[in-house]
């Protein structure tokens, strides 16, 4: 009750102080004009009353930064040209200090304990990581004011770290952003013409001002880079600018563009170049997911025109196609294309034995810098009996060379339901496990709906809200058992597909053991800069996360390469404003941005535009007329929140959408623009024009009308 009260006078004071500063406008008294029209007379009282003056400097700085009341910049302006630099220093550095801890406890007293006790399991993380390099965290933040002074001084008193410990802090990282500032005071104080603006100490001083922040930020992370770095030996000279470990596409990529610009690089792959994409995923999926469709055609032939369609095929040649294809594919990511690019690709085992070398096969590279590319695999969840059977992933399912006639998928993801349909088509009877209530659950709810029943239609048992807890064998048969409803259902099957997610691939190479931070969802924790906690190691591709796609693995190889070879002169902050995907089912669901459920979720204002492919030209005469676009407007604005197509060709659609968003064009732009008759493409015209007609201008539209009227006669 004691507290209660001691917290409503507080809250009443500080009220009373800050009302009383807006209402009686004191704020005029600490503008830069009062006090240069003052400057004589404060100069006159300061040479008869220095100790006096300084203390009602002082007294009135710290009520001003205590109150968090604007102000405390132009009484520092104003503190360098009345005491000078040095003292000016000493007062400023001494009353910004002490009303910074005041702030800082007050925020504290009122506030600590209900925003601890109301988000104290959100918070957990952020209080681990003051208690354990708080004053670090703070020190940065005073050197590097990214952040208003007095925001920090309100927030860190929220936080565990120590009141004496954050004075401290404050006065020594707080004290080189001072310095500048009331250097620039007494230049300003010079001033008594026009032409005094030209001074050349004046000048110098703007100019600290703005290279402040910037050469501050580079002493921050030069300072934390030595923290880190401080226990292992830097060689004197390196054998490589960069060493990538992984032949993924995100290791491809950042070896790729290290030659381009003539480093010396290192690409060590264990396995196979190309990564998962090349041998276990994009490229072998679609080609499968290509010669099912050709089966599913066939049997639509009266949708063509013919009488009846039929077609003999063998499994196992279907499954060699594709890795005829995988071959077909593979000299672009060869060691041999690039060994001419200047790529030195090296066979074997990786293992990171500090931030400045790496071993394989015997030897030790030194390089200045590492990106881990070192990919993801199948996750295999401790399903009871599951590691009593030979059960299928997509890294192993391209062995098969004979067809399984019951096939249990287990996953409603694209990887899942890509697999779930082209096994379909060739012929395995499939049944799709899916624990939550929805296939692809990320998508719209009526886009999930639309696949799940083209699926249905097409003989697949889609199982969705069902959990797998247990493979057994019985009777010489394999069962899998779900619960659905609190019932159990038995599902029985010959071979079993575990689609239900990928698990980034970080142990056995030396993170472990060298201390790099791993992210609570298994991927490598990284800053924007794709950076690890030790600087000079980067990571990209599914490693990273948090996109588990090739096109986004390459995208990130460029940041990390770039920030790796040239993050001494410019670093660039890895962008995710624009990701696109598809899943290559049937019908193709591509999307960009946000849908409605995302929207909703983070509750965003927008507006829906649809229009129904079945209207279009191209698709009607490919008897592809099904489907939709859908887009995400802002309320009132042509600007793209995110777009939906499902349908034919929707991952190629799209295309036109995604360099839309990334260049901040709008449905106005798109509706300007000729499209090439009949094409799918045409669909995203005619979708802007449904926004369009949305959002007439009917009330100019009638005046005008009035006006063609009036031409008549």
């Amino acid at each position: 009750m004691k507290t209660n009260t001691s917290r409503i006078i507080i809250v009443l004071v500080v009220a009373a102080l800050a009302a009383a500063f807006f209402a009686f406008d004191l704020q005029q008294y600490l503008t830069l004009d009062y006090i240069k029209s003052k400057q004589l007379a404060f100069e006159a009282y300061y040479a008869e009353n220095t100790g006096l003056t300084i203390f009602l400097y002082m007294a009135v700085y710290i009520l001003v930064t205590a109150l968090s009341l604007p102000g405390a910049t132009v009484m520092t302006l104003a503190g360098g040209g009345l005491f000078g630099l040095w003292v000016g220093l000493v007062v400023i550095s001494f009353a910004s200090t002490i009303g910074a801890t005041l702030a800082f406890l007050v925020s504290r007293f009122l506030l600590k304990d209900w925003v601890q006790g109301k988000f104290g399991e959100k918070l957990r993380a952020i209080n681990a990581g003051v208690e354990k390099d708080g004053p670090f965290y703070l020190f940065t933040l005073r050197l590097v004011p990214l952040f208003p002074f007095f925001v920090i001084n309100l927030v860190m008193g929220l936080t565990p770290i120590r009141t004496m410990a954050y004075y401290l802090v404050s006065q020594v990282g707080m004290l080189p952003g001072t310095f500048v500032y009331v250097n620039a005071g007494t230049q300003l104080a010079k001033i008594d013409s026009a032409s005094g603006i030209l001074s050349p100490g004046l000048l110098f001083s703007f100019v600290l001002l703005g290279i402040f922040p910037l050469v501050a930020k580079k002493a921050v992370a030069a300072v934390r880079a030595r923290k880190v770095l401080a226990a292992w030996p830097r060689p004197k000279r390196f054998d490589y600018n960069l060493v990538v470990i992984g032949g993924g596409s995100a290791g491809l990529v950042s070896a790729y563009i290290a030659a381009a610009v003539r480093a010396r690089v290192a690409l060590i792959e264990r396995h196979k170049m190309g990564g998962d994409c090349l041998n276990t995923g994009c490229v072998p999926s679609k080609a499968l997911i290509r010669s099912a469709k050709v089966l599913a055609d066939v049997r639509r032939a009266k949708d063509f025109g013919f009488e009846s369609g039929t077609i003999d095929f063998d499994f196992a040649r279907v499954m060699e196609r594709v890795q005829a294809v995988i071959r077909k594919v593979a000299p672009h990511d060869s060691v041999e294309r690039y060994t001419d690019l200047g790529v030195e690709v090296i066979e074997g085992e990786a293992r990171i034995t500090s931030p400045y070398t790496v071993d394989v096969n015997g030897r030790q590279l030194t390089t200045r810098s590492i990106i881990v590319a070192t990919g993801a695999r199948p996750f295999v969840p401790p399903i009871p009996g599951l590691d009593r059977i030979d059960y299928l992933t997509s890294d192993n399912v391209w062995n098969l060379r004979q067809r399984p006639e019951r096939l249990v998928v287990l996953g409603g993801g694209p990887i899942g339901s890509e697999l779930t349909q082209a096994f379909s088509r060739l012929g395995s009877q499939v049944s799709q496990v899916e624990m939550m209530p929805r296939i692809l659950g990320r998508e719209d709810a009526d886009i999930s709906k639309a696949v799940k029943d083209k699926f249905e239609a097409e003989g697949i048992s889609v199982l969705t809200g069902h959990r797998a807890k247990e493979v057994i064998t019985e009777n010489n048969e394999r069962v899998l058992i779900c619960e659905h409803q609190e019932q159990e259902v038995r599902i029985p099957f010959d071979q079993i597909l575990v689609a239900v997610g990928r698990a980034a691939n970080t142990k056995g190479f030396g993170l472990e053991e060298l201390g790099v931070e791993i992210r609570k969802n298994g991927t490598i924790e990284t800053n924007g800069l794709l950076q690890t906690n030790f600087p000079n190691i980067f990571c990209a591709g599914d490693v990273a996360g948090p996109y588990q796609f090739t096109h986004t693995a390459a995208h990130q190889a460029w940041y990390a390469a770039v920030n790796a070879l040239f993050g001494k002169f410019k670093t660039f902050n890895v962008d995710y404003r624009v990701v696109p995907w598809a899943t290559f089912c049937d019908p193709e669901v591509a999307r960009v941005g946000l849908n409605i459920l995302e929207a909703e979720e983070r509750g965003i204002a927008f507006e829906v535009t649809e229009y129904g492919i079945d209207d279009l030209d191209r698709a009607i005469a490919d008897s592809e007329d099904h489907g939709l676009v859908r887009v995400l407007t802002r309320p009132g604005t042509d600007k793209i929140l995110g777009v939906t197509i499902m349908g034919a060709h929707a991952g190629e659609i799209i295309t036109e959408y995604i360099t839309a968003m990334k260049h901040n064009l709008g449905l106005n732009k798109i509706l300007g623009t000729i499209h090439i008759y009949p094409t799918q493409a045409e669909a995203n015209k005619y979708a802007a024009g449904r926004w369009k007609k949305a959002h007439a201008p009917e009330r100019l539209l009638g005046w005008i009308e009035k006006y063609h009227g009036w031409m008549r006669g």
